[in-house]
């Protein structure tokens, strides 16, 4: 506990020197930028004296002319340098890209629940990006930082937002930590990986994305929690509508892949947040690219950030084979039989295959259904419930091919994919550089195999000039199994789909469809393809029926009777309403005892004989 109190006494009084140190460079600069403006004012004066001595006409002219020009060109320098010198500390107060090679998660002065928790979660060493933002981190300073894909970035930010808030404890109910992220899946994975991180301490986090149940994200916001995981309009949506939740006591801002949010325009929404936010405030950018869009955002909410680029992000993972597959012009067509004959012969489990829309990504998932093949889909036509369930049963391995678009394309850490199959290249090297970083994470070996067509050859060319190892050509062997694949293609399983498209209709057409497959006699194929289509049938019903909501039973079970005890009638006797037992009841020839109730001393009749009718 000792240690605990003293490495906790140690990161605080470090934290302050580095503080005192910033501000007393910070009044070093101002005193700098004062000496040049003085400096350019005096050049001004001299300029317009020697303007007033040439209209006094006083002698030499020639050379009052040239002193103006000479103060004016001067003055005009001096004020462009002392401009740019202004921008460049202001843009960026320091570059902290170089980082200890050796340094570990030990040396951090991280406290001990954080490194247990990191234990726990099987981490051995930190990664280059956590080297360099961990310690800047820690010292409260703003982080413009960029690395590749897979590289951790997001325990990157979430170690010293937790550390910071270990040592200092809240006075009052609020939230002092907000994490910006794109999309809703990567939203549940920051999520899920700050609660690993923070399970042995006290710190809260809720979660506050599109799709799930709005009631139960505005009562977490209401008990406000520590650090709020949202995307941009959801949280709009909560400030608008969430009279007890504000931002105005938010310490940490962290804008996670903020160059896809501005791909979804979200600018405005996040400017909006940004101005709602406290002033005095730390803030950490993470960007795959420096374009212009993120630089205006970054001079909006950074204030002297520190400049982290320990990679570029066009840079695809060092232990990726990167395998294309041309298309020739006249064979666009097999596209589909080709991805079916490497997900045959080749790849047959732990595949994302990517697409560019979701009607492809659709009938891709029924394709490959058909041909008894484990997948499943991902896009934005599922409801989030349904998406959530396609990324649970993939990393539990139940299905062996994820036809996903561009949706799974950022920041989702799937453990375990061996392939990434690109259907169609993307729009730009930036998206495939996402697509394929799905693999081959965190220092182990993945493959992408991409289909290439004519018109995307000059994408092709771009990623063979960027790439550090060479890349390679796959041929898919033109023999037997090549060309029933494509022969599957355009005949099997384009009936296939209109067999399937008619037997989902309603039950009658249902019904026909099955009646008139067992009447005439099929082929090998064509009664392979009854199977599959039967089976998949089966299995649409089964998940309709499992998707049902379970009807609430209220009665409780009866307790079972013990040896010995006899049974009671009390529920057949009190059921029963004929006129006969009636009868009986009134005239008391049902006995307590019959009903299971324990009789009362002196509640029997002496005689009954008096009641009975002569």
């Amino acid at each position: 506990m000792n240690c605990y109190i003293s490495s906790s006494l140690f990161s605080y009084r470090h934290f302050e020197r580095k503080t005192e140190e910033r501000q007393e460079e910070n009044s070093r600069n101002c005193e700098y930028g004062s000496v040049l403006l003085s400096c350019c004012c005096c050049l001004w004066c001299e300029g317009i004296l020697s303007v007033i001595f040439l209209c006094l006409g006083c002698s030499g002219g020639l050379l009052s002319v040239l002193l103006l020009s000479l103060s004016l060109s001067l003055s005009l320098s001096l004020s462009l340098a002392l401009s740019l010198a202004l921008f460049q500390s202001e843009a960026f107060f320091e570059d902290a890209s170089q980082y200890d090679e050796n340094l570990t998660f030990q040396d951090m002065n991280l406290s001990r629940p954080l490194l247990k928790a990191i234990t726990t979660m099987g981490f051995k060493q930190p990664t280059p990006i956590q080297k360099a933002c961990v310690p800047v981190g820690l010292l409260g300073k703003d982080i413009c930082a960029c690395a590749a894909t897979g590289t951790g970035k997001t325990a990157a930010f979430m170690l010293p937002v937790l550390e910071r808030l270990i040592y200092k404890p809240r006075e009052t109910q609020v939230t002092r930590v907000l994490v910006l992220v794109p999309t809703r899946e990567l939203g549940i994975q920051v999520h899920s990986v700050s609660r690993q991180l923070a399970q042995f301490t006290s710190i809260s986090t809720c979660l506050a994305v599109g799709g799930l149940d709005l009631k139960s994200q505005e009562a977490a916001l209401r008990a406000g929690p520590d650090v709020l995981i949202a995307t941009p309009g959801r949280l709009i949506d909560h400030l608008h509508n969430t009279p007890s939740f504000e931002l105005s006591q938010i310490e940490i801002l962290i804008l996670d892949e903020a160059d896809r949010m501005l791909d979804e325009y979200f600018e405005e929404q996040m400017k909006e947040i940004i101005r709602m936010c406290s002033y005095q405030r730390q803030t950490m950018l993470f960007s795959a690219t420096m374009s212009e869009e993120v630089k205006d955002l970054a001079s909006v909410s950074l204030k002297q950030p520190v400049r982290i680029f320990v990679n570029s992000n066009t840079d695809v993972a060092p232990y990726l084979r990167q395998e294309f597959v041309r298309i020739r012009p006249n064979k666009e067509g097999d596209r589909e039989a080709i991805v079916a004959a490497l997900l045959t012969r080749t790849f047959q489990d732990h595949v994302m295959l990517f697409t560019q829309t979701k009607k492809q990504a659709h009938r891709m998932h029924i394709l490959l259904g058909l041909m008894g093949l484990k997948v499943g889909e991902l896009h934005g036509n599922l409801s989030q419930t349904q998406r959530l369930e396609s990324l649970k049963r993939f990393k539990d391995e139940q299905i062996d091919i994820l036809v996903a678009t561009d949706v799974a394309a950022r920041g989702l850490d799937i453990e375990g994919v061996k392939t990434v199959i690109n259907f169609t290249m993307p729009n730009t090297v930036k998206h495939y550089v996402h697509r394929v970083g799905r693999t081959a994470r965190a220092g182990k070996v993945g493959r992408s195999v991409s289909l290439v067509g004519e018109t995307e050859r000059k994408m092709l060319k771009e990623i063979v000039k960027k790439a550090k190892t060479p890349v390679k050509a796959r041929v898919i062997p033109q023999g037997k199994d090549a060309s029933s694949c494509v022969e599957l293609n355009s005949q099997l399983l384009t009936k296939a789909l209109q067999d399937f498209d008619l037997a989902l209709r309603g039950k009658k057409k249902r019904a026909q469809f099955l009646k008139q497959g067992k009447k005439k006699e099929l082929t090998a194929e064509e009664r392979a393809q009854f199977e599959v289509l039967k089976s998949q049938m089966y299995a649409e019903r089964v998940a309709k029926r499992d998707r049902k909501p379970k009807r609430a039973r209220a009665i409780p079970e009866e307790e079972p009777v013990k040896k010995g005890q006899k049974k009671s009638v009390f529920d057949k006797e009190l059921t029963n309403t004929s006129k006969k037992t009636l009868k009986q009841y009134r005239a008391g020839l049902i006995s307590l005892s019959r009903l299971g109730i324990p009789n009362k001393k002196g509640g029997r009749f002496k005689s009954k004989a008096r009641y009975r009718r002569k």
